[in-house]
């Protein structure tokens, strides 16, 4: 098996995630011809002033509003509010009768509602404790009403906005008679009606086009009643959007609906529908649509809601994190991301969670800065008024339109400026501030280029009159160029940010070194990292690293805590990048120190999230450092660090970012697993990737997809290991050809390369386990597409990484098809490894390129009969076993021992000689201590066949009878443990020494 490659991560940023279910409406066919002559039929139910239990301020309100609304869409609609038992029946009985003959039957009810034993029951106001007792005669069950106007309506709707907590004690039981059983009352409000569900559960009426059926809030989940006086979040959302049926079909409307209290009510709360209709429904008559700025806003709102209902849950819930984190409005960072359009929302999860941090900073910007806004012109005041209203209700691409208009208001005044010093100071800033305001709506549409420009129009304006805002724009231009040039790869764009850097350092008095000099020179280095991530040398990391750290001097000083963290971080991630370049583990060992600083001015009990992120960052350095070095001290500091950020990334609370950390750990256990022979690790790492797969979806995530299934492909490549057969393998090289499907060589040159690499390390293992020489010349073809990508010069530490790979199959190619130049490929590719791994900064790699030499070399001299190459395989596997030892690497150790006790046996079969004997005796005796008969029957097998071998030469050179006996006995064993292991192949060889030692007894 070679050497595996993992691809590499990118370091965590804050995250949370919630999950919400989304209720679907799918109606497929028109109501009718037309929708002119339909009669539909309303009764609008308001329960407040229950006598009982607890009352409730808004349910009168909203059947008021309701009932006029309806009537205004052309309903025949009558309302009642804060009715007893009796009247509520008498009201619903009256109503079914109406409905006979009409098209629609609406029916609205706001109040407390409960469900228990399967029904759900609408709560009168006179109810109370003794109303349980009997509930069918002293509540109000809804499936009879759902069946009766089944049975004569078409199409019947009913909206129930009584999903309110339980009003009765949390231990009360329900009994719908007197003499009926029992049930407990649910305790978060109603479930789905049982007379909503498919058509197909019951036989259906000739004319009956189905029934919707609509809840405040989720089944099982408690509604907001909403402020005092107020409608609460489901009306208001049903007032607003039901007026939009002029022209848009009832499905749209519902979800705009969902959607409007998942915003208002900041994700608490998500409505939820349940129909069976057969055809689609329209309304054709509608109140007047709101005009104007309104008008414009209301538009782009609906079709963010629609947006907003097709958005994946994983996405969702970045966005809420984002929003709470960021304090900004949930509803402007979804308009963020649909003016961005849903087919360009990046895919990786790491991507979507830069993109709105970077944009909810934008927008946190914009409200804080809203009131500083000062203008005279009443226009301006109008324009700006409603652009600041649109971003709140997530209309982006209006409120752009609007700013639009104020800068085309500002140009047509500002010649007309020609007043006093101070009322041009004035008119300056003001012209500046809309400048910045549309600067910050471009920004937020990720029209980078056309915000830096603008941002450098709006510094041009306060320059000379304001110190402090002619910081703040130049500033925001940097940050817009830095972005523009990130998201598109413009170096010039790059490079104008470190100008616009410069230009802000030139504003410090005398060059000193206070805090403002360190932000801005902190900044500064982020682009010159970014830069310098896409060089092939470290010179502008290394810039970058020299001016994090003079940032942190100054930030140490003034005792600024938050800046000096962020600093840190910056410097580790950076310190990290340049050290996973190099041989020398220095800088990595740099990054380390620097994680554990920042976790030191990150406590847990203040910023969690942060702490998180920060002990994830951390295991990826202690990874990256621990394949330096040849124990596995790094890589169990690792396990442990992203199990203290497992302890915050929960599935429930943030399933993205604890995907991402379980496809690390993953990677960290297989490592460990392989280190120390420890199956329970790598079966563990594989559970982890398979875990972390069910939320990285290649529909959803497919990047973050394919990275997990090219771990769990090293997972289960390391796994075969303890598994003669062929079952993982053949699922690891799938996996592997899944991660091909999205890594091509064009988008992801870094990744496809190593994902070829771990092919070919699977194809090896299984030409080696089926003696299949294709398999074998697969593996070498996959090794020579990686090292297409991974030159020496570019990447030292993977090139050797595939010249070892390559040399392991080369020299298994040779035992098959008995070419020599196959040893004599695989020595020269052993060597190449050992030009860049060194004992002192990969000590691991190279004491296995050194073992993977002297097996080479071991063949070659048995091919040429040459004892200088046996005594050089002999001295490079004792090499190596100064690294390899039992403790750190046993297979890999026991692997090397067993290797030297052959070159020995076979340098003294060459010489004639038996001085060598005990030597070898003692090696193969050693790899017994890690090749156990129970654990590894195989490799036990082999050694004890060896040892049969060394006692027969033993034998041969006059060591007597015993001797042969012990021969004899170590064959036997030999034998039992290839039946064991079920690889009989050398068994009739096995069986030939034993005959041919029992001659020579004999012969005595």
């Amino acid at each position: 098996m070679g050497l595996l490659k993992t691809p590499n991560h990118h370091l965590s940023a804050r995250a949370w995630l919630t999950v919400f279910v989304t209720g679907l409406l799918c109606l497929v066919a028109t109501l009718a011809n037309g929708a002119e002559n339909l009669k539909g039929v309303a009764l609008i139910v308001g329960q407040s002033a229950y006598e009982h239990i607890a009352t409730l301020p808004n349910p009168a309100k909203d059947a008021r509003d309701m009932a006029k609304m309806l009537t205004d869409l052309g309903f025949d609609a009558r309302s009642v509010t804060d009715r007893d038992a009796a009247k509520l029946k008498r009201d619903l009985k009256r109503f079914v009768e109406d409905a006979e003959g009409a098209d629609v039957a609406f029916i609205y009810y706001s109040g407390h509602g409960i469900e228990a034993g399967g029904e759900n029951y609408l709560v009168p106001v006179d109810a109370d404790m003794s109303s349980l007792k009997d509930a069918d005669n002293a509540l109000v069950p809804i499936s009879a009403v759902m069946e009766e106007l089944r049975k004569t309506v078409p199409v019947t709707i009913m909206l129930l906005d009584a999903c309110r907590t339980n009003p009765f004690p949390p231990d009360a039981e329900l009994r719908r008679a007197p003499t009926a059983s029992a049930s407990p009352i649910g305790t978060g409000g109603l479930e789905p009606v049982r007379g909503a569900k498919a058509l197909g559960s019951a036989p259906a009426v000739a004319e009956n086009l189905g029934t919707v059926v609509g809840f405040a809030a989720e089944p099982g989940r408690p509604a907001l009643d909403g402020a005092a006086g107020e409608n609460s979040p489901y009306a208001a959302a049903l007032l607003r959007h039901l007026a939009a049926m002029k022209g848009t079909e009832f499905g749209s409307v519902m979800r705009m609906v969902t959607e409007e209290v998942y915003l208002d009510t900041k994700a608490r709360q998500r409505p939820w529908v349940n129909e069976s209709l057969r055809r689609l429904l329209y309304f054709g008559v509608a109140p007047p649509e709101p005009a104007g700025d309104d008008g414009l806003i209301t538009g782009e709102r609906r079709q963010l809601l629609l947006t907003i209902a097709d958005l994946p849950d994983p996405k969702r819930s970045q966005v809420e994190l984002a929003s709470q984190q960021d304090g900004v409005p949930l509803d402007a960072l979804y308009g963020v991301l649909r003016a961005l359009g849903t087919e360009k929302i990046p895919e990786d999860p790491t991507d979507l969670e830069k993109l709105l941090d970077a944009q909810a900073e934008r927008l946190k910007k914009m409200l804080s800065e809203r009131d500083a806004l000062s203008t005279d012109d009443p226009e301006i005041k109008r324009l700006v008024a409603s652009a600041d209203k649109a971003i709140g209700q997530g209309a982006i691409v209006t409120a752009h339109k609007f700013l639009d208009e104020a800068v085309r208001r500002v140009e047509q005044t500002r010649g007309a400026v020609d007043q006093a010093e101070e009322l041009v100071r004035q008119k300056r800033l003001a012209d500046a501030a809309i400048y910045a305001r549309r600067a910050d709506a471009s920004a937020l549409v990720f029209d980078y280029s056309a915000a830096a420009s603008d941002y450098g129009k709006a510094f041009s304006l306060v320059e000379k009159w304001d110190d402090k805002l002619r910081w703040n724009y130049k500033n925001q231009e940097a940050e817009a160029l830095n972005a523009h040039g990130d998201a598109i790869g413009d170096r010039k764009a790059l490079e104008q940010a470190i100008d616009a850097y410069q230009v802000i350092l030139g504003f410090i008095p005398n060059g000193q070194q206070n805090r403002d000099w360190a932000i801005t020179r902190n900044n500064m280095a982020v682009v010159l990292q970014t830069i310098g991530e896409r060089e092939t040398d470290t010179a502008r990391l290394d810039e970058a690293a020299r001016i994090f750290r003079d940032s942190l001097v100054v930030f140490e000083r003034e005792k600024d805590d938050l800046n000096w963290a962020a600093a840190q971080n910056n410097l580790a991630n950076v310190l990290l990048k340049i050290g996973e370049r190099e041989s020398d583990p220095k800088r990595l060992n740099e990054a380390v120190a620097a994680m554990r600083a920042t976790l030191e001015k990150r406590p847990r009990d203040k910023v969690p999230l942060d702490w998180a992120a920060s002990q994830n960052n951390l295991g990826l350095a202690l990874y990256a450092l621990s394949e330096r070095e040849p124990g596995g001290e790094r890589l169990v500091d690792a396990e442990a660090a992203y199990r203290l950020a497992l302890q915050e990334y929960t599935r429930e609370k943030a399933p993205v970012q604890w995907a991402m950390v379980e496809n690390n750990l993953g990677n960290t256990l297989v490592s460990l697993g392989t280190q120390r022979n420890d199956q329970a690790k790598i079966t563990e790492a594989a559970a982890a990737f398979r875990a972390a797969l069910e939320i990285r979806t290649r529909e959803t995530f497919p990047v973050s997809w394919a990275t997990s299934r090219l771990n769990l492909g090293n997972a289960l490549s390391s796994a075969a290991r303890f598994d003669l057969g062929t079952g993982e393998l053949e699922e690891a090289a799938t996996a592997y050809g899944d991660a091909l499907t999205v890594f091509t060589r064009k988008r992801f040159p870094m990744d496809w390369a190593s994902t070829q690499n771990n092919l070919g390390s699977v194809y090896q293992t299984l030409g080696q386990r089926a003696r299949d020489p294709a398999r074998l010349e697969q593996s070498v073809a996959a090794f020579r597409a990686a090292r297409r990508i991974y030159t020496r010069r570019a990447f030292p530490l993977d090139w050797a990484m595939t010249a070892y790979n390559l040399g392991n199959t080369l020299q298994l190619l040779g035992g098959l098809s008995d070419k020599p130049e196959h040893y004599k490929d695989a020595v020269t590719a052993y060597r190449d490894a050992l030009r860049e791994y060194k004992r002192e900064t990969t000590p691991r790699q190279w004491a296995l390129a050194q073992a993977g030499l002297g097996s080479a070399l071991h063949w070659l001299s048995m091919a040429k009969g040459d004892t200088t190459s046996l005594a050089e395989s002999v001295a490079a596997r004792r090499a190596a076993l100064e690294v390899l030892t039992l403790e750190a690497a046993p297979v890999d150790w026991a692997n090397a021992q067993n290797g030297i006790g052959m070159s020995l046996l076979n340098l003294g079969t060459l010489e004639r000689s038996g001085k060598y004997l005990d030597e070898a005796e003692a090696a193969f005796q050693a790899t017994l201590k890690v090749f156990t008969r129970d654990s590894q029957p195989l490799q036990w097998a082999f050694a004890q066949n060896n040892l049969g071998d060394v006692h027969w030469n033993r034998a041969s050179q006059g060591g007597g009878d015993a001797e042969y006996l012990k021969a004899i006995e170590f064959f036997e064993n030999a034998k039992e443990g290839f039946v064991e292991a079920g690889y009989t192949i050398p068994i009739p060889l096995t069986d030939k020494k034993i005959e041919l030692v029992k001659q020579q007894l004999a012969k005595k």
